[in-house]
């Protein structure tokens, strides 16, 4: 009877937030959809969902101390499946794109989805990001931290062998979500796993996000072809748009005379991120002067896909009854560079059975 009365609390505490907090959110094809909360101590919260292993919202402090909604999301489910333009999710088994769906390994061709124009985009028709994951671990007051695994079927989405992914996702004593990246396979095969979560440091009031300052470690860029798919080689930033080696407003160049911005509509872009790929280093930095508030991107990964929210347009109605305009909000998916398996020169992402690959990407909210 105790034990009823505990978890019947916790299922009448979604709206506050308490670390372990769960509640039901909607069905998917038949199957109950579950959203849980994590809460450190200084009362920075993410609420995470079993769908797509999907962030929700993040609630961290202004300048002022004041409590505000940074990620993009709804407050129901239903828009999840058919209308989210990929909100908080993990995208997968390879996110970014693939040049018209087609890729060899090991001599074979294989053909996966075409879904964004010619090319294949974040996993296919059903990617990870459509998927309802197992929980292996659940957040608790102690430990707001959850884990989650998916097990991608050999052939699933045109893809060969059987992926294994865990993604653990933990709010730090740091004011930090920290993602920890896990992933096997029974066959040789391909994987660029990435959170696509949109953000907007100046919270639910904030319109765009132009005036963000931003700076991104990170002297050469992957240019892409009108496709938006990388033509192989590197460009220095030094002298273009793309220059955020020292910090400066996202909307500063954004509108400017260059055939890349052109390509993607603002930025839509891979940059190859300075320092050794593997080791955990601070790439990023954001500040939005409004509010005060900070953002630290730290990495594992070799590249991150700045996005602006360029193909929002006011259509879409998200927390709160806010409506998401045109960038209004920006993406750093941290990742291995986009169509990397059709380019020899980029770092690769082919899995081995026996092999591990683990990734960290922290995001480390502050203000000042």
């Amino acid at each position: 009877m105790a034990l009823a009365i505990i978890s019947a609390t916790l299922l009448l505490q979604p709206a506050m937030g308490i670390s372990g907090a769960q509640t039901s959110f909607g069905t998917f094809e038949g199957n109950p959809v579950t959203l849980y909360t994590l809460k450190n101590k200084s009362g920075m919260t993410a609420k995470i969902m079993d769908f797509g292993a999907t962030v929700v919202s993040i609630s961290t402090k202004d300048r002022k101390g004041r409590f505000d909604d940074v990620a993009l999301g709804f407050d129901t489910f239903d828009p999840y499946p058919t209308k989210s333009p990929y909100f908080g999710a993990i995208v997968g088994r390879i996110g970014n794109r693939i040049a018209k769906g087609k890729f060899t390994l090991d001599g074979k061709e294989y053909t996966l989805a075409v879904n964004n124009g010619e090319n294949h985009l974040h996993g296919g028709k059903q990617g990870f990001d459509k998927r309802i994951w197992t929980v292996l671990t659940k957040p608790t007051a102690e430990n707001p931290s959850i884990t989650f695994q998916y097990v991608s079927a050999d052939g699933e989405e045109g893809y060969p062998g059987a992926l294994t992914v865990t993604v653990k996702y933990t709010v730090t004593p740091q004011n930090a979500l920290k993602i920890d990246y896990a992933i096997t396979t029974d066959a040789r095969t391909i994987h660029n796993i990435t959170n696509h979560t949109y953000f907007n440091l100046g919270g639910k009031s904030a319109k765009d996000i132009l005036g963000h300052r931003l700076q991104i470690k990170a002297t050469q860029m992957t240019p892409v072809d009108k496709g938006l798919i990388p033509t192989g080689k590197l460009r220095a930033v030094k002298g273009t748009p793309f220059d955020f080696r020292t910090p400066k407003g996202i909307g500063t160049r954004i509108g400017a005379k260059d055939e890349q911005l052109k390509f993607g509509g603002g930025y839509d872009h891979n940059f190859v991120l300075d320092g050794k790929a593997g080791s955990l280093r601070r790439a990023i930095n954001v500040f939005e002067p409004r509010s005060g508030r900070t953002m630290e991107v730290w990495t594992t990964e070799p590249g991150v896909q700045l996005y602006t929210g360029n193909f929002l347009d006011g259509t879409l109605v998200g927390h709160g009854g806010k409506k998401y305009l045109h960038r209004g909000a920006f993406c750093l998916e941290t990742q291995h560079y986009p169509d990397s398996i059709n380019q020899k020169n980029f770092p690769s992402v082919v899995l081995n059975p026996g092999q591990t690959y683990k990734s960290t990407t922290i995001y480390k909210f502050g203000a000042r």
